[in-house]
Formats: structure tokens, sequence, C-alpha cells
């Protein structure tokens, strides 16, 4: 196991981590923060809780100025989650670092203490030279997760887990996915099975705008993506983003930006 396989640090100032092929982590706050970003949907005023964020995510830490230690950030990367004593719990399969919402848990006094305690162990083993250490290491991890798996009852916390942000998360997440298949909020409602009234409330209160906007924000990224850097034709484009005409992907574009994407292209080429 490579020495950057795991990296532990003490949460101690504002942190952004932008999508990371190679790491995954566990986010555990201890005294209250000013809330925690993952995927444009903040958490706000958390405390007691572990975070447990996909490599594919993007979050930013936002703590208090007079909170100088508020917990631990313990980042791994996929060799250490495939190790044999960890693959046994499939850590990915009970969905902690694999799921379309965002694992958030509150901790119990006792449970805390003990998270505390193994992190702070694993803290110190890194910074040592001892022996065997990294079986050390990957046996306190492993009593770690099967600490989160049964003491804190992941499973079916994320099973029952259907708040208002999680469905939000659920919802951008479809529509990165599917944004070529429909444009029509009905359509990911239908997905998440609940009522496309009950799916703009959750957007509006969570995000503060309503649920087309999504979905129009993500085909404006696409298409000004499309239309800056690759070689495909506005035709092409069109098409690919699940627009019926050229004319109308043009028209959807210009009533957006105020711009023609034969405008956008040309500024770009010139």
């Amino acid at each position: 196991m490579k020495n950057d396989t795991i990296h532990i640090s003490k949460i101690v100032k504002n942190v952004s981590h932008t999508s990371n092929v190679s790491d995954y982590t566990v986010c555990w706050i201890k005294d209250e923060i000013k809330g925690i970003e993952v995927d444009g949907i903040l958490y706000a005023n958390i405390s007691n809780s572990i975070f447990f964020l996909d490599k594919k995510m993007q979050w930013k830490l936002y703590v208090k100025e007079e909170a100088p230690n508020t917990g631990y950030l313990l980042q791994l990367s996929q060799e250490v989650l495939s190790h044999p004593l960890l693959s046994k719990l499939h850590i990915n399969k009970v969905r902690l670092f694999n799921s379309v919402t965002v694992p958030l848990f509150k901790l119990s006094p006792g449970i805390e203490k003990r998270t505390q305690a193994i992190l702070e162990m694993i803290d110190e083993l890194l910074g040592s030279h001892l022996n065997n250490k990294e079986d050390a290491l990957i046996s306190l991890l492993n009593t770690f997760f099967v600490y989160c798996d049964g003491q804190c009852n992941i499973k079916s916390i994320i099973e029952k887990n259907h708040t208002k942000a999680n469905i939000v998360y659920s919802f951008k997440q479809l529509v990165d996915q599917n944004i070529e298949k429909s444009h029509e909020v009905g359509y990911y409602a239908s997905r998440l099975n609940i009522s496309t009234k009950y799916l703009n409330e959750c957007v509006q209160e969570v995000l503060n705008v309503s649920s087309k906007n999504i979905i129009i924000e993500q085909l404006l990224i696409r298409s000004r993506h499309a239309l800056k850097f690759s070689n495909k034709t506005i035709k092409e484009i069109g098409y690919e983003l699940g627009f019926s005409t050229p004319d109308y992907f043009s028209y959807f574009f210009q009533a957006q930006t105020g711009t023609k994407p034969s405008v956008l292209r040309k500024s770009v080429c010139s």
C-alpha cells in the first residue's frame, strides 16, 4: 500500500474539493460548523455528524473562525477500499461512497467518542514509523466501518432517508445522466417516484430555484461547452442534447442567453 493512499487532517479552516478520480472522503464534523456544501446543496450548522463523500462529488466546508478544531477529514484511495479485509464489508455496495444520495449520519454520544478515538489513532499511526503500520491502519479502518455499519445502522438509514435535500441531490444526478432523454420536470419526478408538484417544492425550498431552471442550466452548460470546445456542428449538438430540431435548439439558446449559437461559436474561433 502506497504512502499516499490514506490521508487524514484536522478540520481547521475552509476546505474545498473538486471531482477527483483518486480519493473518497470521510468527513467527521464534531463541533458545529457554518455548513458543508455538496454538489451545490448546502447543509448548514452541522455538528456531530459524518458525511461519506464519493470521489465524484464536489464539496466545500465552511468553518467558524472561533472553532479551530472541528473534526477530521479522512481521505482513502480505491486501493485501500479494495483491501481484502475492507472489501468483505462491501462498503460501496451498502452505498457509503456510491450513492445518488448524500450519506449523512448523526452520531450518538457513545459512537462519537469511539469515532474520535479511532480517527486520532489513525492520525497518530500515519505519522509514525512503527513496524506493521499498514496492518494496524487497515484494522482501525475496518473497526471504523463496522461501527458505522452497525451502530449507525447505515443500511436502514439510507433506505429510509427521503429528506428534501436528498431528493434534490437525486434529481440533479438524474438530470446530469439523462438530459438528452428529457427536458421535462415530470420525467424526473416519475423516475424519483414523487409528484411533479413535490419535486418543485423540494427544489425551490433547498436551492431557491425552480426544477425547470436546473434542467435549463444543465442544457446551457453542455451547449456552451460543446460550442466552444468541440468540432460538432450546431445541428449535431442540438440533436445530442435532445432537441427535436436545430431551429428549436437555436431558439432555446438565444432565448436563454441573448446570443445565437452561431454567434458564440464565431466569437470563440475569431
